[in-house]
């Protein structure tokens, strides 16, 4: 809900200007509402709004075109898609835009990290210059807008509907790409999008159950994806047991998915790989004062089961906690492995190195990662060579963000969702006709193997339902110095093998 400040100064002068109109008969309620939008007012575009769940704090949500900075670390990257757009605005007749929507103003209730948002913003400005001026040049030329949905994306729905307004000109939106984590809210803007006929990229959603969606296509892999590559690495090692420690809060789709996707995924059929079952291990992370002490009583039950494998599905800042209690553990002569999901990319420096000292050794299935190139044969054929070196040391985005590093994929998932979008922008002009949202989002299932759209994940080609077909899936170790180690490619095109 919006809530209205304005200075002493403005309320006196309006008030003053009130009285005037009521003389000549003029109606109050335009004053008002005339009040209301100056009083609420960030920037173009973007208004105060309350934080859900943080009574007396504002946060400014809306559409921008890079002239305000939803946060201050990240003005660099929104300088530079100003100065984008504006050139793009000067000198081209006929462009069309592409949004950016995620959280930026974010809270504790937030999943993804400041840091992980701006590398996600960096990554987006990347793929807007190689689609306007690089390497990867195709018309229409796009200006990109950057949408805040606010803290847990309570906002969704009046940011949506700013969207909608910009899809005339002269912004003529096409595409919205990021959306977000799997959660209620963001499956709800989806919706939204999909009935204002929005072309539609998500950059890291991952839940098995969001598909199907008109103009909708993800370049991140499903749950499914995830728990086949680390149970398929799991049996490789020779793991034999495994527990599963389930988040079931009923917004959180990602963690809601992600467990019983491995719990299918890890046991075979002569039951050598198996899942320990004695106890369910679950906890709440939606309520607010419970879901610590429900992980600190796990781990006697550990104790107890003795897994050689603990599989975490829930989000990476319920993991440090869960980490910290394993720590604690009496059974201190039993070692613990911990595995769980792409989430981890979204652990700040500080969560990461407080993870690393608990002693707890944690492999994750990420979204992507620059080593993945350089994995031998298999991630060779797996991604784009030339995207690969853009984020790597002495690329594009080392040089433009020197201080940013790309290890924990989120730039490149950006990239790779704007850079579909640009894709089908593109093929949508070949094709002929109006470049709208619903011609975009059609030409997301024609981008087939022999057109796939070069990602820094892996090359891109999508399946009716929306999925991207045969992604790779890296594995990662977290280790001491904020930086994720690069342990192996799920295979060339994504499907694990068995041994």
């Amino acid at each position: 809900m919006f809530r209205i400040t304005w200075p002493l100064h403005v309320v006196k002068r309006v008030l003053a200007v009130v009285a005037a109109l009521a003389v000549l008969g003029v109606a109050v309620p335009l004053t008002y509402q005339w009040l209301s939008e100056r009083g609420s007012r960030c920037a173009d575009g973007v208004v105060k709004a309350d934080v859900q769940g943080h009574p007396g704090k504002q946060e400014c949500v809306g559409v921008t075109d890079g002239s305000h900075a939803f946060a201050p670390h990240l003005r660099t990257v929104t300088d530079r898609i100003k100065a984008e757009n504006d050139r793009v605005a000067k000198k081209e007749d006929r462009y069309v835009s592409i949004a950016y929507l995620t959280t930026f103003t974010l809270t504790d209730d937030d999943s993804n990290s400041a840091e992980s948002v701006r590398h996600e913003l960096e990554g987006a400005y990347l793929a807007q210059r190689r689609h306007n001026t690089g390497d990867l040049r195709g018309s229409p030329k796009i200006r990109l807008l950057i949408a805040n949905s606010g803290s847990s994306s309570a906002h969704w729905q009046q940011v949506v509907d700013r969207l909608a307004e910009r899809t005339k000109a002269p912004d003529r939106l096409v595409a919205v790409t990021g959306l977000g984590p799997s959660t209620t809210e963001n499956l709800s803007a989806l919706r939204a999008l999909e009935k204002h006929r929005i072309a539609m990229v998500a950059s890291t959603m991952t839940a098995t159950n969001i598909r199907d969606i008109t103009g909708f296509v993800r370049v991140a892999p499903t749950n499914i994806d995830e728990a086949r590559a680390a149970a398929g690495y799991l049996r490789r090692k020779d793991v034999r047991t495994a527990v599963i420690v389930q988040d079931i809060a009923r917004k959180n789709h990602y963690a809601n998915t992600l467990g019983p996707a491995f719990e299918k995924a890890f046991p075979d059929k002569k039951g050598e790989h198996r899942i320990v079952a004695d106890e369910e291990l679950t906890f709440d992370s939606s309520a607010r004062t419970g879901w610590e002490n429900e992980i600190r009583h796990m781990t006697g039950q550990l104790c107890q089961q003795k897994p050689q494998v603990v599989f975490f599905a829930g989000r990476g800042r319920h993991l440090t906690h869960f980490l910290d209690s394993l720590a604690n553990r009496t059974c201190t002569d039993q070692k613990f492995r911990v595995v769980t999901g792409d989430d981890t990319t979204n652990l700040t420096v500080r969560e990461l190195e407080r993870a690393h000292r608990t002693g707890v050794e944690v492999l994750y299935t990420g979204l992507a990662h620059p080593d993945m190139w350089d994995s031998g044969a298999a991630g060779k054929r797996a991604v784009s060579a030339a995207t690969a070196r853009k984020f790597r040391a002495g690329g594009e985005l080392d040089r433009w963000f020197p201080r940013d590093d790309r290890d924990d994929g989120q730039a490149i998932m950006a990239h790779d969702a704007v850079l579909t979008a640009a894709r089908g922008v593109s093929m949508a002009a070949q094709w002929g006709g109006e470049v709208a949202g619903e011609s975009v989002g059609r030409m997301f299932h024609k981008m087939n193997l022999d057109d796939s759209v070069p990602g820094g994940s892996g090359f891109l080609s999508f399946l009716n339902n929306g999925n991207p077909r045969n992604k790779a899936v890296p594995i990662l170790r977290l280790t001491e110095h904020k930086r994720a180690e690069f342990v192996e490619v799920s295979a060339p095109r994504g499907a694990p093998p068995d041994k």
